[in-house]
């Protein structure tokens, strides 16, 4: 039955829903509807989904990898804030009865009580989504710390932010943002995405980027808070030193100075670093020795 229509993502598809429901990309929700088939398939295999798999879906949009999830996993489930894609999203994808449309804003969600009310502990979960750039950031750190450890998460993103999570230290875009994620998923970017791919098109290029749980035994920081602090301080003033940053922090004191001096040496970090050569282990370590001051 599916093989005898097109796909949601084909773009002449694509526009006729969109003519159907009379729908314009909302700006104010970083709305683009990917239609490039080839990108699609590339973002599920980049997943790695199995069929005894989930998949959590955000912002679904008219349902074009919704769709491609479906053919793949277990069970779908799409998260879309949008009131009105609702009756356009239960038509577009009728035809799939292992898809669950919530209409909620993924940032408002108990994702623990979710997966327990819907009895998906045990299996093994996978966010897969094409994320408004506007919001980015919080929708993935949001899962990343989310107390339902997700295996991995495969996101459409901006490319310039995921440039900067999947950067190393002295890479020009290595930053607070490279250390939230890396301390607990490893992160590479999967492929680029070039505007055409998108109704309409955005005014800068995409990335998938795929991220996957580190063990257990590698997020190994004893205070979250503290290290985040910490982080966060280093890269206060990015043109400073380390030193500069540091002293910012914990208050311009010749005590202070110097107990920051005796952590570098520890740490084997140059009194004159800036924090983007300043690697995370490092980082870690710091937080340590701090600590016990």
């Amino acid at each position: 039955m599916t093989q005898n229509r097109l796909s949601i993502a084909d773009p002449i598809r694509t526009n006729d829903i969109m003519r159907k429901y009379k729908l314009r990309a909302k700006k104010s929700l970083g709305q683009n509807f990917l239609t490039n088939e080839k990108v699609l398939d590339d973002i599920v295999d980049a997943s790695g989904l199995k069929s005894d798999e989930i998949a959590i879906e955000i912002g679904p949009g008219i349902g074009a990898l919704t769709e491609k999830l479906a053919q793949v996993a277990e069970h779908v489930y799409a998260f879309e804030i949008d009131d009105n894609l609702i009756p356009v999203l239960a038509d577009t994808l009728q035809y799939y009865d292992n898809i669950d449309v919530i209409n909620q804003d993924i940032l408002k969600v108990d994702l623990d009580q979710f997966v327990k009310d819907n009895n998906l502990e045990g299996k093994t979960i996978k966010v897969v989504a094409n994320l408004p750039y506007y919001i980015t950031t919080p929708i993935m750190l949001n899962l990343i710390d989310s107390d339902y450890p997700f295996q991995s998460l495969v996101l459409m993103m901006q490319k310039e932010v995921a440039e900067r999570i999947t950067a190393n230290p002295g890479h020009r875009e290595y930053g607070s943002l490279s250390i939230a994620v890396q301390t607990q998923m490893s992160a590479r970017i999967d492929r680029i995405v070039g505007s055409k791919s998108f109704i309409p098109r955005p005014k800068v290029d995409s990335a998938v980027a795929v991220l996957d749980r580190l063990p257990k035994e590698q997020i190994d920081i004893e205070d979250p808070v503290f290290f985040n602090k910490l982080v966060r301080s280093a890269f206060m003033q990015k043109r400073k030193s380390l030193m500069n940053n540091m002293l910012n922090w914990l208050g311009r004191t010749d005590e202070n100075r110097e107990k920051i001096k005796n952590v570098f040496e520890k740490c084997g970090i140059a009194e004159n670093a800036r924090g983007e050569q300043v690697s995370i282990a490092q980082f870690k370590q710091m937080a340590v020795e701090f600590s016990k001051n």
